[in-house]
């Protein structure tokens, strides 16, 4: 049975690929998308994850739910010296669909306790959205089948700073919610990502080959996040918004995980977001299990027969 899905997305280049991957892949059903505050300019990530939909051929198939416009106590923090627009600064087609009027914490809440244990969320964004919603109803975390995060570094370097990563930084307070509330959670680091989950240019060039739509879509979306990341020394693009999807309908793909006890730093003058992996040697209870190895191959391989088919198929 198909994993049923929401995806909670600051929508900018690698997140757009992480809806294509709910879309496409023969093991997930994506039911709704909901935007939070990151990346990029929020109704720009609204746009972009409208123009994701229509792209793959499911224009007004999966709602999109506008969320929290910024994070809980602090100011937004944009990368839009990374990901630009989020669209790859090309001129798409208008979208058809609208987004919903429903907040998305109203429609995350509503959605998981009509569907107790049923529906997993992958939050590839800073995630105020899913904070606020376990506020909303203390039985959230407990109704929602399993949470998948893509977040922080498992006693590594950061993307925003050297101590922490882009999502939790953005938002360390909700952050520090999310690990408090008792999900099930699972976990796809940074570090992991630069390990595992950058395609480099023969990579690429083979998506380019394709030439379907969704290669070309691909192509052009990535293309800014691809000069920032070879810019900084990073051999190729990286990709752990999609990763995080695969590894949550595509469970095979997770080689190796661990328990952990995360928190995250919210008072620390140099390590905002930083994100404290206990490894489970300093009496922490874990309450998350974090993958330290996928089959990368098998990533890149699946991510590519997704594109292979034409829009929508």
């Amino acid at each position: 049975m198909p994993t049923r899905l929401i995806i909670d997305t600051d929508t900018a280049a690698d997140d757009c690929f992480a809806i294509l991957v709910g879309l496409l892949h023969p093991e997930a059903r994506l039911e709704a998308v909901t935007v939070v505050a990151g990346n990029v300019a929020f109704d720009q990530q609204v746009k972009n994850a409208l123009i994701t939909l229509e792209a793959a051929g499911r224009g007004g198939t999966v709602p999109v739910f506008p969320g929290a416009r910024r994070p809980l106590l602090r100011d937004w923090v944009s990368a839009e010296y990374v990901h630009l627009d989020g669209k790859g600064g090309a001129s798409w087609p208008e979208p058809a669909q609208r987004p919903e009027r429903e907040h998305a914490v109203e429609a995350l809440v509503r959605l998981v306790d009509a569907n107790p244990g049923e529906l997993s969320l992958v939050a590839i964004g800073p995630l105020t959205n899913v904070a606020l919603a376990a506020a909303r109803d203390p039985e959230f975390a407990r109704k929602l089948r399993a949470l998948y995060v893509m977040g922080g570094s498992n006693n590594a370097r950061g993307n925003i700073t050297p101590a922490a990563e882009y999502n939790f930084y953005v938002d360390p307070e909700a952050a520090r919610i999310v690990f408090r509330a008792g999900f099930e959670v699972t976990v796809v680091t940074w570090d992991l990502t630069l390990r595992q989950a950058v395609f480099g240019r023969p990579q690429l060039d083979r998506i380019r080959a394709l030439g379907t739509p969704l290669a070309r879509f691909f192509d052009i979306v990535n293309g800014p996040t691809l000069a920032f990341d070879e810019s900084v020394g990073i051999p190729g693009s990286t990709h752990p918004d999609t990763l995080t999807c695969l590894v949550a309908v595509q469970p095979s793909i997770v080689r190796r995980s661990a328990p952990y006890h995360i928190d995250v730093e919210t008072a620390g003058e140099l390590t905002r977001g930083y994100s404290m992996f206990d490894w489970g040697v300093f009496g922490r209870t874990p309450n998350a299990r974090v993958v330290e190895e996928i089959d990368e191959r098998g990533f890149y391989d699946t991510f590519v027969g997704l594109l292979s088919g034409g829009a929508g198929q």
